[in-house]
């Protein structure tokens, strides 16, 4: 990703990684978060022994996978939201990232 800035005589081009453009995406979400509604309907999958499928409004949330005794959560982009103790916290911190990433598809708790 290319940005060029064009507020000066001198034209400047940026580029930006794509870990960058991620925290970036994040930030930006966050920043508007203070105005959203109630998160949306989150259900939970097993699929196999130690794989749980997260179902967030209807779409592909992401997956929790046990590894040794701990627990990784990793959206629905694949992005890894982080390595977790427990089950439940691998899963909340999981709808904590989706409720910020993926704002169009909260619709209010039934």
């Amino acid at each position: 990703m290319s940005i060029t800035s064009t507020d000066t005589a001198t034209q400047r081009e940026v580029t930006v990684d794509t870990d960058t453009v991620d925290v970036m995406a994040v930030l930006e979400a966050e920043a508007a978060a203070g105005t959203r509604a109630a998160r949306a309907k989150l259900a939970w999958t097993q699929e196999d022994d130690g794989e749980w499928i997260a179902n967030y409004g209807g779409y592909f949330g992401g997956t929790v996978e046990k590894r040794d005794a701990r627990y990784v959560a990793s959206d629905t982009f694949g992005l890894v939201v982080g390595d977790f103790g427990s089950l439940e916290d691998a899963q909340n911190g999981l709808a904590a990232r989706l409720h910020v990433m993926l704002p169009s598809v909260i619709r209010p708790v039934a």
